[in-house]
């Protein structure tokens, strides 16, 4: 008897539990679901897949909820009982089709994404285990918002003694809703932001065996340099002690070499950005880097990281004769310094550009090295907003190498809005191409007969590359880069669909330097020798050089943090 009750008040609970369902809204839920099974810009490991089909899930039943509440609400005219039940079959039965359908399809969209990123392929058992994780996450995230729904109904019966009953359940949902936010913001982002500080502060600091002080005197981070050793991050410990050195350079050119000059002033050289940019300068001018032909100001990633494949190479280019400075501004990677606080790069940028620039400017033309700006990533966002038109104008810097544009961006989101109509989003024509140029995977967008100007800035993108091409506006408009043709390293099959592209591609953003080198937000050192070379015009290189070099970095592979 007693077992007969347990399990009749469980059938009955599983009833009220499937009661309670909307059909309208499960079907929507299960079309974004299907839509989130297609490929976007990146492979995506099946358990990611499956976190971002239960979102997706969720995401669609909330908002056709949300819009039955608010026609409910509203009191506008509905189906009768029998047409509604008739209606909700077909659509029940619809998506469960089209739900099965595309997870049938779950493989090949995914190796075709993988094919052209030379990845290996998925097997029979990713949709199996995409499905599994789906409906975790799914049941996760609905209990969640049903102990929520809970509360708020909770507060809105009391609230109904002393106020409308449509009063009542407007103000609860209101003051739960800032309580919730407050709590999650206050508790547990701030929380995981400040365990994250720590992570990477950690490994920012870290002493590295192989990583030893410079003994040569003008070397940055010297005992006779202006700029600690114990002061400087881990990423600007590599670049000041690594890199090619004028034999290694020798030995590819054939052609005597100096020694290139590399100063980097660490996050913790001084407290502001001001007083940090200006011992970058004063250590600049006592290594005499502006004695040098070229002289580089280069913008770091959020890690403080410059990539080797952008730096290195450009010291053969020019025999070693060559100066590059830099500045660390964070230690969080660029996605996540993207979000918390996009504008220290911009702040840090800014700061080192104009001490450079300033002092550069002072000197006899004839005698000062070339000036070229280079950032990649949220280094690229920084350095755009180091511009300044009106220094510019008076006295204009060589050039510009830019590489994964991220989509907060001013100046590049505009110029390729602005770009020639019959070119696309992922490789445009920007005009005449004599200032700005745009190339991708090593594929020169030049208009024909263009010729440079005094300036040239050249962009280095991929289609791949959500960095570069998440937006907001991906919920409710398709991009320009999916209308036309899609470019080479993007999966044919990718659809927009509203709201989830926008899922999609927020989910690949944390993910993209994960991609194999060459594809979405990891740049290739032959990209960056072609990209410097056009900016930089090297003297004395020939094709010869071009290709040996580009063999010398053709397994090259650095690992950012």
């Amino acid at each position: 008897m007693h077992v007969h009750r347990i399990r009749s008040a469980l059938t009955a609970w599983f009833g009220r539990l499937v009661a309670s369902f909307s059909v309208a809204s499960t079907a929507l839920g299960l079309l974004f679901f299907s839509a989130s099974l297609t490929p976007s810009l990146l492979p995506r490991p099946p358990i990611l897949q499956g976190i971002l089909g239960g979102v997706s899930l969720i995401v669609g039943y909330a908002i056709a909820k949300a819009t039955i509440a608010v026609w409910r609400f509203m009191q506008l005219r509905e189906l009768n009982s029998t047409n509604a039940r008739r209606v909700s079959l077909v659509l029940l039965v619809i998506t469960g089709l089209v739900s099965a359908l595309t997870l049938s399809r779950m493989t090949v969209w995914q190796n075709s994404i993988r094919d052209r990123m030379h990845m290996s392929g998925v097997d029979s058992s990713y949709p199996f285990s995409v499905l599994t994780t789906a409906i975790v996450v799914a049941t996760v995230l609905l209990l969640v918002a049903r102990a929520i729904g809970f509360l708020i109904h909770s507060v809105s019966n009391r609230l109904k003694k002393v106020m409308p009953p449509r009063v009542a359940l407007v103000v609860s949902t209101v003051v739960l809703s800032f309580m919730i936010i407050s709590l999650v913001d206050g508790l547990i982002v701030k929380t995981a932001l400040h365990a994250a500080d720590e992570a990477f502060a950690s490994i920012d600091q870290a002493t590295y065996d192989e990583l030893s002080q410079p003994e040569r005197s003008m070397a940055s981070g010297s005992p006779d340099s202006l700029i600690r050793w114990s002061d400087i991050g881990r990423n600007g410990k590599i670049f000041v002690a690594e890199g090619p050195t004028a034999e290694d350079i020798s030995i590819l050119t054939g052609r005597p070499a100096k020694t290139p000059i590399r100063v980097y002033a660490g996050y913790n050289t001084e407290d502001s950005l001001a007083r940090r940019a200006k011992v970058a300068l004063d250590e600049l001018i006592r290594v005499g880097g502006f004695e040098r032909r070229v002289l580089v100001v280069a913008t770091p990633t959020g890690t403080g990281w410059l990539d080797p494949s952008s730096v290195d190479p450009l010291d053969y280019l020019h025999d070693g004769d060559i100066a590059t400075v830099s500045m660390q501004y964070s230690y969080l990677p660029s996605w996540l310094t993207i979000m918390i606080d996009p504008d220290r790069s911009r702040d840090a940028a800014k700061a080192l550009f104009r001490e450079v620039h300033s002092h550069w400017s002072s000197l006899d033309k004839a005698d000062r090295p070339k000036l070229y700006v280079f950032g990649l990533s949220l280094g690229s966002l920084g350095t755009e907003a180091a511009f300044d038109f009106y220094d510019l104008i008076g006295d204009p810097i060589d050039g510009a190498v830019l590489s994964g544009p991220p989509f907060p961006s001013t100046i590049w989101p505009e110029l390729v809005r602005n770009r020639q109509s019959e070119t696309p989003a992922w490789l445009p024509q920007f005009r005449g191409g004599d200032l700005v140029r745009f190339m991708s995977r090593e594929a020169v967008a030049v208009p024909a007969g263009a010729k440079w100007g005094v300036m040239r800035i050249m962009y280095i993108q991929h289609g791949s590359d959500p960095m570069s091409w998440f937006s907001p506006s991906l919920a409710y408009r398709e991009p320009d880069w999916l209308t036309s043709e899609k470019a080479p390293d993007v999966s044919p099959y990718f659809r927009w669909f509203p709201v989830v592209t926008f899922l999609q591609v927020g989910f690949d953003v944390p993910m993209a330097t994960a991609a194999p080198l060459g594809y979405a937000h990891n740049y290739s050192p032959a990209e960056y020798i072609d990209a410097w070379i056009e900016v930089t015009a090297p003297e004395a290189w020939t094709d010869d050089d071009t290709k040996a070099l580009k063999a010398a970095y053709a397994d090259f592979n650095p690992a950012p943090i």
